[in-house]
């Protein structure tokens, strides 16, 4: 080991040390920065079209979405040709209600790359909001087949079905799903919105119920409690 060599000015060593201790806290504020934006996008992803749908965006969020929105224009003119920044920025312009723009995104992320699932998915959620669902449709069989493991695909399959009024078709993807995750919430009160459009309230129940047993605060849930309240069941 090679020896140290001792500094020949104690003073001009603890400025360095200084120096170096405000570059490292400059680093990791841009580096939690970058977290909380990363984490935000998950947060949406994640909890897909009842948060895009149903959360109010407060001024505040609404700040913060206007800084995702610009974060991901910069990644997208960086780099214009990776369909995972069109693809974010596609779901951010979505959560922003602006489908258009969104469709763009995505349908640009499928010319870059046709075998993107997230490009597929995403765009469904988007044609099943423009209740354009023979479009989504295609997005949504496109995603079970390039995911056929992965339990979004089949729940996106399984809202499209509902939409066009597949009962059938949609508890069977919908059952594939919660095979693929036994406990997601989306898969879980979606299957309550098939039964609750076919009038089985007694069985809406029950899943809404079972889904606020992992997640009592899931508001899609409790919201299909409050509308099947009071109805006949069978």
């Amino acid at each position: 080991m090679e020896a140290r060599e001792l500094p020949i000015n104690p003073e001009l060593e603890k400025s360095e040390r200084t120096d170096k201790l405000k570059q490292k806290n400059k680093y990791f504020t841009k580096l939690q920065a970058f977290i909380l934006i990363a984490a935000t996008l998950i947060v949406c992803v994640g909890g897909g079209y009842y948060i895009s749908d149903q959360y109010l965006w407060s001024s505040k969020n609404e700040e913060r979405i206007e800084e995702q929105l610009d974060y991901y224009k910069d990644l997208v003119n960086a780099e214009p040709n990776n369909p995972e920044h069109r693809v974010n920025l596609g779901y951010t312009y979505f959560v922003t209600g602006d489908n258009e723009e969104a469709i763009k995104q995505m349908k640009m992320a499928t010319d870059l790359d046709k075998k993107y699932f997230g490009a597929y998915f995403n765009l469904g959620l988007v044609y099943i909001d423009e209740k354009r669902f023979n479009d989504a449709l295609k997005q949504a069989q496109k995603a079970v087949e390039l995911g056929p493991k992965n339990f979004k695909a089949h729940l996106l399959l399984g809202m499209v079905y509902r939409e066009l009024d597949m009962y059938k078709d949609a508890t069977e993807s919908l059952r594939e799903a919660l095979t693929l995750n036994k406990t997601n919430t989306d898969v879980i009160t979606e299957i309550g919105r098939v039964e609750e459009d076919q009038g089985n309230y007694k069985e809406a129940e029950k899943f809404f119920k079972e889904s606020l047993s992992y997640d009592p605060l899931y508001k899609p849930a409790s919201e299909g409690l409050e509308r099947i309240a009071g109805k006949d069941n069978k």
